[in-house]
């Protein structure tokens, strides 16, 4: 790659900025974006990418990224955000193409909580998109019942079992 990470470093700065439509630029036109939230489906093509990177930048606030591991054309990158009162925590895979745009970006989010608010935030905008209106009512319930019990969980169980 004559200028190594060039699409990482736009792709960090998109981010940051909340914008994506600059993200889109860094990106090959095959590109793959793998759920953070389900293993159903990934996001296929620039547009399909670049529709969910709309929403999820609206959700997420003050993305700043921390840290940085490549090696060869696979880059790790790890970033610190909020979702409404929530801290996020999220790492990246990303698989860079021969010319050094990102061809595959795999999310894994932290804490369990942050995760599921995600959900809800997500979920309602993305199958309003996708003209399923029936949908997008449905998910904030399903999505809002699993957050419920992540949050409770984080906050009043998982304190009980901490190391002493």
């Amino acid at each position: 790659m004559s200028q190594p990470y060039h699409a990482v470093a736009a792709w960090r700065a998109a981010g940051e900025a909340g914008d994506a439509a600059a993200a889109v630029a860094a990106f090959s036109p095959e590109v793959t974006l793998v759920s953070p939230i389900t293993e159903q489906f990934a996001f296929h093509g620039r547009q399909q990418v670049r529709d969910l990177l709309e929403v999820a930048l609206a959700a997420i606030d003050g993305i700043t990224y921390t840290d940085q591991v490549a090696e060869g054309r696979t880059v790790a990158l790890f970033y610190e955000a909020h979702i409404g009162d929530r801290r996020l925590y999220e790492a990246q895979r990303l698989r860079l193409a021969a010319d050094g745009l990102i061809t595959e970006i795999t999310l894994f989010i932290r804490p369990l909580p942050a995760l599921t608010r995600l959900m809800t935030r997500l979920g309602p905008e993305l199958a309003r998109r996708n003209k399923q209106p029936g949908l997008a009512r449905l998910i904030p319930l399903a999505a809002g019942m699993l957050h419920s019990m992540a949050d409770s969980g984080e906050l009043h169980i998982m304190p009980r079992a901490a190391p002493r």
